[in-house]
């Protein structure tokens, strides 16, 4: 059994779910997918301490945005790395989100994900926690 990294990643377009889960795949990284920021929170706040990051897509359908999920992962986890996806409300990023996040601007490169990921899980070392 291999350890790979868990990453939570909350997008509601299929095709662009299934470049991120095989970019992250390729990256070395296992991945919980989610449609929905309601689900996302609900994941978090049950099974946190499995998720080493958090990727959202910040125009989500229904009542839950990106913004809110990265807010909701950072009151659960305070380093929660965080990577914000959008086509729009990028100019946003400063004033709505959390601090130590990337924003990629849709569309992106699969290696710009993967990159982004490993840097800022570098940043964030997990503290030394046994399985």
């Amino acid at each position: 059994m291999t350890d790979l990294i868990k990453l939570l990643v909350v997008e509601d377009d299929q095709l662009i779910q299934a470049m991120i889960e095989d970019a992250l795949a390729e990256g070395g990284f296992e991945t919980a997918m989610t449609a929905s920021g309601k689900e996302a929170i609900e994941l978090l706040k049950s099974e946190a301490s499995q998720y080493r990051a958090v990727l959202t897509d910040i125009n989500l359908h229904g009542d839950v945005v990106g913004w809110e999920v990265a807010r909701v992962a950072r009151e659960i986890d305070a380093n929660m790395p965080v990577v914000y996806m959008t086509g729009t409300h990028g100019e946003e990023w400063a004033s709505k989100g959390v601090p130590k996040s990337v924003l990629l601007l849709k569309p992106f490169a699969p290696a710009q994900l993967v990159t982004a990921v490993a840097a800022l899980l570098n940043d964030n070392p997990p503290t030394g926690q046994t399985e």
